[in-house]
């Protein structure tokens, strides 16, 4: 194949872990794909937003052959440096203020409300007030949450004054981690009326959603929304983790359709265009209600394996087709499996990792059972403490991606790597325990 028709794709934040499924696109062969900036230098710690768009123009300006695409995976700051470099660029990619109508969460709900009531009751938090008060309407059992956060982080569940006071105390001490450099991809936009001194450090309460949680993944391509895979997240018992995502979801078509209904209309109001995204849903079954939890202005990574086993294609694909032009449609039922599932292997408490499974075993265990893909996160020595963009709740020690016929072989295999793998975790203060 010629130089001439090789297109150069930086992917902002390359890992290792989506390099196979990027590789696995239709058109994969056509494409030379270059990491721009690492993970670490994007998500750990506090950002430097002027650092990180310094550095990524440094290492475009002296790349020798053509820029044809810049794309990303990850929240902000990826989600916002993927726009702002593709402007400079050339590079096709939606615009930096609907990537933010996205993500700063009090914005996106006043969108939101401008075209359906499918949400929840929500306001703004006074972080400054003595002593902060909840919101006006909005009852408890309530979620705090900043504006913008990373998976999770600094998500509280409060039922109370007290824990909604104690949440509101830790939330204060945190939320400048990402809030700060937030503010400076804020002082890019020009803001509406409602937005005039919201800010990136703003705390959300809402309240709580019941019933089933569901995510939908889609892309926007000259202003045509098309939603192209629903899928089903289950969490622990008791718990606000998740256990898995699964697909496709097992919920009524007629639901389904309305939650497409729904993602389409907020979508078109938000002006996004020419990229993909993602947007989660709670639906309850006793009333029928259904509320919009939050949208994420880039599809899912984590869900790459779960489209390929059941679809035969990575949800990549779209990403990649939009940045470079071509078509986006993914194809339907045409992968090895009936069902997927991606699994979050977690622990409950603190520890320290003791032991993890060589690349060799990992390596073996998937050769052994088809069907199968494991992603050990922590290193030997590590606190789980330690470990970065974790929710508050539990610490994710391992994912686990299982295909199968139906959810009794998911979880059959999920059941087999979980006792193979043979990870070890000290808690000095109690009994380990899963």
């Amino acid at each position: 194949m010629s130089e001439e028709t090789v297109k150069n794709v930086f992917v902002v934040g390359l890992d290792e872990a989506n390099l196979p499924t990027l590789q696995a696109v239709p058109g994969a062969r056509s494409m030379r794909f270059h990491g721009l900036l690492t993970v670490e230098e994007l998500q750990d710690g506090e950002v430097s937003v002027p650092e990180v768009l310094e550095k990524a123009q440094r290492e475009l300006d002296a790349f020798e052959g053509s820029i044809d695409a810049i794309v990303g995976y990850w929240d902000f700051p990826v989600s916002t440096l993927v726009p702002i470099r593709g402007e400079r660029y050339g590079t096709r990619t939606t615009s930096l203020e609907s990537v933010v109508k996205c993500e700063h969460k009090y914005w996106s709900r006043l969108e939101q409300r401008e075209v359906t009531d499918c949400h929840p009751r929500f306001g703004r938090v006074d972080l400054r007030g003595d002593p902060p008060r909840p919101p006006d309407g909005v009852r408890f059992p309530m979620w705090l949450k900043p504006a913008l956060s990373y998976s999770s982080e600094l998500a509280f569940r409060v039922g109370d004054e007290e824990a909604f006071h104690k949440a509101v105390t830790e939330i204060r001490e945190g939320i400048s981690r990402v809030g700060r450099p937030f503010e400076r991809i804020l002082d890019r936009i020009d803001l509406p009326p409602e937005m005039d001194g919201v800010g990136g450090r703003v705390c959300l309460a809402e309240e709580e959603c019941a019933g089933i949680q569901v995510a939908v993944e889609g892309y926007v391509h000259q202003g045509e929304v098309t939603v192209y895979g629903t899928l089903d997240s289950i969490d622990y018992p008791d718990s606000a983790c998740f256990l898995r995502h699964q697909y496709p979801s097992t919920l009524p078509p007629q639901v389904i359709g309305r939650i497409h209904d729904v993602t389409e209309r907020v979508m078109r109001r938000i002006g996004f265009d020419s990229a993909t995204f993602s947007v989660e849903y709670f639906y309850d079954p006793s009333t029928g209600r259904i509320n919009l939890l939050e949208i994420n202005p880039r599809h899912s990574q984590s869900h790459a394996e779960l489209f390929q086993y059941v679809d035969g294609v990575p949800n990549h694909h779209p990403m990649l087709a939009l940045a470079l032009g071509s078509d986006p449609t993914m194809p339907h039922r045409q992968g090895p499996y009936a069902m997927a599932a991606k699994w979050y292997y977690r622990w409950f408490t603190d520890g320290e990792v003791r032991h993890v499974p060589s690349p060799e075993t990992i390596a073996r265990i998937e050769r052994e059972t088809p069907g199968v893909r494991i992603h050990v996160l922590p290193e030997p020595g590590r606190r789980l403490s330690d470990l970065s963009q974790q929710d508050s709740y539990s610490y994710e020690v391992a994912h686990i991606f299982t295909g199968g016929d139906d959810e009794e072989e998911l979880r059959e295999k999920y059941d087999h790597c979980v006792a193979a793998l043979g990870l070890t975790i000290d808690e000095p203060e109690a009994g380990a325990r899963r």
